[in-house]
């Protein structure tokens, strides 16, 4: 169970890499406006509500992981493409957010109360920022460069009421999507990308923990005379 947890767990990391930071900037004009957040629960109706549907889910990711092969092979494509896929069924069936999912929804809940443009420009630098996330394109200080053009001819900060003001600022993100070659069509085939980045790395962690098991269970007397087998012949099913 412990091994299972651990690979429950490791399906929920971040990881940066290019196609992530194609998705964050590709789309946050979308999370300008404000939106009603959900109905507010108290008191035992909200822990009781958290306890039930936080055990279903952890059954549910169990019941599919009992069923499903995984070979712990970073380094064989097929053996990504596999887990990646087993993941996908988790979060589908256990209704989780997939990575790109995860990075609108924390945009959309951290901005949805900030009222000028600069702000929330620097709330997605943080966002990125705390989530280890690299700007590899460039794009960031391209959108600060857009927004300091708007305020300049504008001659006042931007608020996000500012319909006319704010799309101008819209149509200057447009021109840097197009200039790095991002579209808002491709978005599906970047979290693709980006699902397998992260099964590959979740496998590696997976690897590294199965070998610093076995090294440590060859250290005791029982178990010295015995070899190590091979990590991709280990069935998970087998650990639940």
């Amino acid at each position: 169970m412990a091994f299972s947890s651990r690979l429950l767990s490791k399906s929920k990391q971040v990881f940066g890499s290019q196609s992530t930071l194609q998705q964050a900037h590709a789309i946050p004009t979308r999370f300008f406006a404000k939106q009603a957040g959900p109905r507010a629960l108290k008191g035992d109706d909200m822990l009781k509500g958290i306890f039930f549907e936080v055990k279903k889910k952890f059954e549910t990711a169990l019941g599919i992981l009992r069923k499903e092969k995984i070979t712990i092979d970073p380094e064989d494509p097929a053996a990504v493409s596999q887990y990646a896929k087993v993941m996908k069924t988790i979060r589908e069936k256990a209704d989780l957010f997939s990575e790109s999912q995860r990075i609108q929804f924390t945009i959309q809940t951290r901005t949805q109360d900030i009222p000028d443009a600069r702000t929330y420009l620097l709330t997605l630098k943080e966002i990125r920022i705390k989530r280890g996330l690299t700007d590899e394109l460039g794009a960031e200080a391209m959108m600060f460069d857009a927004l300091e053009k708007v305020e300049k001819e504008l001659k006042k900060p931007l608020m996000r009421n500012d319909k006319k003001g704010m799309a101008v600022l819209i149509a200057e993100f447009d021109k840097i999507n197009k200039k790095l070659g991002i579209r808002k069509e491709d978005l599906p085939k970047y979290e693709e990308q980006l699902e397998l980045k992260i099964a590959k790395a979740q496998l590696e962690e997976l690897k590294k923990d199965a070998l610093e098991a076995m090294e440590t269970q060859k250290k005791r007397e029982e178990f010295k005379d015995e070899a190590m087998v091979d990590v991709k012949s280990l069935d998970i099913r087998n650990f639940i």
